[in-house]
């Protein structure tokens, strides 16, 4: 099974068809298991709260007919393993990376199981970024130099990297073009606070399986590799 990895901005039905993929991995799984939907965690931390969860979940069931198995947790509480137990599919959505980050954290060990059990995993936007074994954060600013456009409320703020869930071995960042983001990811390489990194666009995901890569939607992954004097960026396009 796969890693699915959203970079954002795919939240309304016309996007379902970034999720197919995502869905009909988690559909073979659960008619393996003797289900007739599939079952899927969903799992948001977002100050939305509840009503963004279900914004969520809606988007997916564009894609396909499944059965939810919805956690929409506060700001600072942490994800049971309840959550994720006995389903087909795991699902992880945006928000604060940082606060998606810490939410998720009890459960990481358990998704590193069941994925490597065959369990197909689905990151948008902050979701993705904690897919990471170094998990980037938010943040524009590298030993106080600013490398990124500067998002409200992230003024001199700093980016940090802390242990992700460990699906890839690459870093991750999302809203890449939107936001301005790709020097970002330069920097951050040329710098070494991360060794390579993968930019995700909005409305674009990233597949991650047997096969190697693959990106469906309708912009580009960017990869960023050291090299030598500098760094190397192409794209994997859509």
């Amino acid at each position: 099974m796969s890693v699915h990895l959203v970079g954002g901005g795919a939240l309304s039905a016309e996007h379902a068809g970034l999720y197919a993929p995502f869905f009909a991995e988690a559909a073979t799984r659960g008619r393996a298991e003797g289900r007739a939907r599939p079952r899927i965690a969903v799992l948001s931390v977002h100050p939305g709260g509840v009503q963004q969860a279900e914004v969520l979940v809606g988007v997916l069931r564009a894609a396909g007919e499944f059965d939810a198995q919805l956690t929409a947790a506060e700001r600072g509480a942490n994800v049971e393993l309840a959550s994720i137990a006995e389903v087909d599919g795991i699902v992880v959505g945006g928000g604060i990376v940082e606060e998606v980050r810490a939410s998720i954290e009890p459960v990481f060990g358990e998704i590193r199981r069941q994925v490597a059990s065959g369990v197909p995993y689905l990151g948008i936007s902050a979701g993705a970024m904690i897919a990471a074994e170094g998990s980037l954060g938010g943040g524009s600013r590298i030993d106080g130099v600013v490398v990124a456009p500067e998002e409200p409320g992230e003024a001199g703020t700093e980016i940090e990297v802390e242990a992700g869930l460990g699906l890839i071995d690459v870093s991750v960042d999302a809203h890449v073009a939107q936001r301005g983001n790709l020097s970002r990811l330069v920097a951050a390489v040329e710098s070494g606070l991360i060794e390579s990194a993968l930019g995700i666009d909005e409305r674009t995901v990233l597949v991650i399986g047997e096969g190697g890569l693959r990106v469906v939607g309708s912009g580009s992954v960017w990869r960023v590799l050291p090299g030598d004097g500098g760094v190397l960026v192409s794209t994997i396009g859509a």
